[in-house]
């Protein structure tokens, strides 16, 4: 299976996106769907 590849843009800005909805109580398996990555990229 091929990966997806993000965009410069989308490494920078995800993580951010992702702590930020953390903050708000989603839980982390949710956030790391959305997002499309997976929990190893993600730590």
């Amino acid at each position: 299976m091929k990966g997806r590849r993000h965009t410069p843009e989308q490494v920078v800005r995800k993580p951010h996106e992702a702590d930020k909805v953390l903050g708000q109580g989603k839980d982390l398996a949710a956030v790391l769907k959305h997002q499309e990555v997976s929990e190893q990229t993600y730590s």
